[in-house]
């Protein structure tokens, strides 16, 4: 017999209240604990049977009523039975995780991204019109918004419990995870490894607003110039684009377009080339060389911060054509400058 809404809401309710679960505060958090629920249900009608069974066998046959021990032969339906009724529910339950698993962490087409930095101690957000905050994360309600985690030292793992999301932030790879707020609010950002002494203090707050309230904010809050615009400046500053020109006889391939396809690479292998992929190139050169190009970019290892590799991720991903990267070219490159270490070169 189904639940009734009503006193599904009652039992919630009471529970959030009770403090024993978080508020629901995101679309996936109502099917999280549907699950967990299952769960619950299933392992405390398990130990309940157990439990009754043990007593009731120890009570009907103690040595008292048996006192000669007698042969019994076993059953094969019951022995069916209690096989195959567990292992239909360990299948259901783990097709269901499985689904929820694909789902939270394969993030929509058209989710936001916003890019966290972990740090001991402290969160750092990154918004792509050029908002930052640290230890608080401002979304929109009702918006898919992808979060793009990693760790500028150890390992660190970003948990927002209305949301029923938890991913890890590595040192030197992107995670990513998403969600959609459902209820303005404040919500508590925490983090679940160990990370240090401090580590308790890793602590923070998300705050949905409207769409309208979210707008107002980001306009107030911004720092003039969006991600992409600081990668733009970055990029320039240290001439990359006098080899990735994208002219017909330029030293580096061109970057325009590239973000979100199949690059062929000199060792006959392909890549697909995310967020991911760009920042290693940037840090590892010699190990992603494009197709008829000399792998003879240096490593900018240790040269630039994470905030520098986001920037310049953002940048790339905006280069439709080369004219941008053209004109930033004519405006900032001297002609007599040379600067071999800014592209793969070709032979």
């Amino acid at each position: 017999m189904p639940i009734s809404p009503v006193i599904w809401q009652f039992w919630q309710k009471w529970l959030t209240n009770f403090g024993l679960l978080p508020a629901e505060a995101s679309t996936v958090a109502p099917q999280m604990d549907a699950l967990f629920w299952v769960l619950v249900l299933i392992s405390i009608f398990g130990t309940v049977l157990v439990v009754a069974l043990v007593i009731y066998f120890s009570a009907r046959y103690q040595k008292d009523n048996h006192p000669v021990a007698e042969d019994i032969e076993g059953s094969t339906v019951l022995e069916v039975t209690w096989t195959l009724i567990p292992l239909i529910l360990f299948m259901i339950c783990f097709v269901w995780g499985a689904l929820l698993y694909f789902r939270i962490f394969n993030p929509p087409a058209n989710a936001m991204n916003i890019y966290v930095v972990g740090k001991q101690w402290m969160w750092k957000a990154e918004h792509p019109g050029g908002q930052h905050e640290i230890n608080a994360l401002h979304v929109p309600m009702g918006v898919p918004v992808q979060l793009t985690l990693i760790s500028q030292d150890v390992f660190h793992s970003f948990s927002v419990p209305a949301f029923r999301v938890k991913r890890e932030a590595i040192p030197g790879h992107y995670n990513t995870v998403w969600f959609e707020a459902t209820k303005t609010g404040t919500y508590d950002i925490f983090c679940t490894q160990y990370c240090g002494t401090a580590h308790s203090a890793m602590i923070g707050t998300v705050t949905v607003l409207t769409p309208e309230e979210y707008k107002a904010w980001a306009a107030s809050s911004t720092s003039g110039m969006s991600l992409a615009q600081n990668g733009e400046r970055l990029f320039s500053s240290m001439q990359c684009n006098a080899c990735h020109s994208g002219a017909p006889d330029a030293r580096g391939p061109s970057l325009a377009g590239v973000y979100g396809t199949k690059l062929q690479l000199a060792n006959g292998g392909d890549v697909y080339v995310d967020e991911a992929f760009l920042r290693q190139a940037i840090l590892s050169p010699s190990q992603h060389v494009t197709a008829g190009y000399s792998p003879i970019m240096p490593t900018y290892q240790g040269q630039i911060s994470e905030d520098g590799l986001i920037d310049l991720v953002e940048y790339i991903k905006t280069l439709h054509t080369d004219d941008r990267n053209q004109q930033t070219l004519t405006n900032s490159t001297p002609t007599n400058a040379v600067t071999p270490a800014a592209g793969m070169v070709k032979p």
